[in-house]
């Protein structure tokens, strides 16, 4: 660990207060101590208040592909401010939530065009469930109440996320909070098998087999809705084995259960695709998604749905409400204009195709570190890879926390959870940034302990 963070990060002023804001998922008096503060940001750098730069290795959290203050998003939530600020959704309706609905749809599997906006990623998973529950008790399977989540998955921070996720630190303290008719299928992760694989891993697809002994142990009568990550990204960039997701598909098909992909990482062109779904050619029937939709500017999100599961809750009297759940801000129309505005473009540069290009600089890069100190594993997917690192004996994440503070010094914002170091760069990155952002990474771990 570094002993002296004031030779890494900037003093703030004098005159700010830190007391007050309670920080998310941050150890918060470790951080008073240690400010890491950014004033600006400009293409795919963050500014600290002493003028540094800072590469913004994770895109944001994932949310930031096209980079910091485009000036498309920017001219396009002025100009909503100022024509209309809000307008509800409920029972009233705006041109733009249309307008962004159908262009997602559009994006999206075929047989995927109908969408639920929310506003977070959290959101967008709880919706995503309640549909899937929604959609059995309006077709007489009123017993499908079981969710199915998996090991190692972070479905953000709501009460069915957190259930069905399987981080246990997520869940440990609010175990009292959680929805009852849940289980898990193992993670995929088999660092035996797997080990500095590049891209999907060849081995692992027979353990989707796990969902046919929980549809043997509870019933597939029982049972609304699988839910997954593509590629599980909070936990350390786990990449799906090759016919995993598939073998997934087959089973939920064959017992009647639906099958969603939380795309909150993955969508909106990670992978090289605009979503994993279509990337790994399976289709699942439900896909949950948020950050990159406006490029994190405002909070956006949403579940895109099969036609036949809306359509099915489109039955009974029309002046009855189908589905009773909803945002006050739902359909927000400045997230709605930004929204459109980051597809805009997503599409006039072409940064999905972008992002598969830049996918194979990174796995070159990232791959290159194998033989550096307390290198233990590395995986890459599209333009997302990690760097898993041996931890140091009785102290894990003190080794990840080093690598995050000694990047800053070298200019680099990377993302590190326990001992893992987290790498998903902007779509508008250079191959040049990419490879620097590697190499830095190489000086950075010779340099720790």
């Amino acid at each position: 660990m570094i002993g002296r963070s004031a030779l890494i990060f900037p003093r703030m002023s004098t005159h700010t207060d830190l007391a007050a804001f309670w920080m998310p998922f941050t150890a918060n008096r470790y951080f008073k101590q240690h400010p890491l503060v950014v004033t600006g940001a400009e293409g795919a750098y963050f500014i600290q208040a002493d003028g540094r730069r800072l590469f913004d290795c994770l895109s944001g959290l994932w949310c930031t592909p096209l980079g910091h203050g485009r000036p498309e998003i920017v001219a396009a939530v002025r100009a909503q401010v100022a024509e209309l600020d809000f307008a509800p959704t409920f029972q009233v309706g705006h041109p733009k939530v249309f307008e962004l609905a159908a262009r997602i749809a559009q994006c999206a599997p075929a047989g995927l065009d109908r969408v639920f906006f929310t506003n977070s990623g959290s959101e967008a998973v709880d919706s995503g469930l309640k549909i899937a529950l929604a959609y059995h008790h309006a077709r007489g399977e009123a017993s499908r109440v079981r969710i199915i989540g998996r090991e190692r998955a972070y479905h953000g921070v709501g009460i069915g996320g957190i259930s069905a996720g399987g981080i246990a630190a997520n869940r440990r303290v609010f175990g009292a909070l959680s929805a009852p008719f849940v289980d898990h299928l193992p993670h995929t992760h088999d660092a035996a098998q797997m080990r500095f694989s590049r891209g999907q891993p060849a081995w692992g697809a027979h353990l989707a087999d796990a969902l046919e002994r929980l549809v043997a142990l509870h019933d597939a009568s029982t049972i609304a809705a699988v839910i997954v990550e593509p590629m599980q990204g909070s936990t350390g960039v786990i990449v799906p084995p090759v016919g995993y997701l598939e073998r997934l598909r087959e089973i939920c098909t064959r017992h009647g259960i639906l099958l969603i992909f939380d795309e909150v990482i993955t969508g909106f062109g990670r992978l090289g695709a605009n979503f994993a779904a279509q990337c790994l050619g399976v289709i699942p029937d439900i896909i949950v998604f948020a950050k990159a939709a406006t490029n994190g500017v405002i909070p956006l999100g949403g579940a895109i749905v099969d036609r036949r599961i809306y359509d099915t809750l489109m039955r009974g009297p029309e002046q009855a409400i189908e589905f009773l759940h909803g945002y006050t801000y739902s359909g927000h129309p400045i997230a709605c204009a930004a929204g459109l505005a980051t597809l805009d473009v997503l599409a006039g540069e072409n940064l999905v195709g972008r992002a598969a290009q830049l996918a194979r600089v990174l796995e070159d890069a990232v791959h290159s570190l194998r033989d550096e100190p307390h290198v233990n594993d590395i995986r890459n997917f599209g333009l997302a890879a990690a760097v898993e690192l041996r931890p140091r004996e009785g102290q894990p994440g003190a080794r990840g926390r080093e690598v995050f503070e000694r990047g800053v010094a070298a200019g680099l914002l990377l993302r590190f959870t326990a001992d893992t170091i987290a790498m998903a760069p902007p779509f508008i990155s250079s191959e040049e940034e990419i490879v620097n952002m590697a190499e830095s990474l190489r000086g950075v771990l010779r340099r720790i302990a």
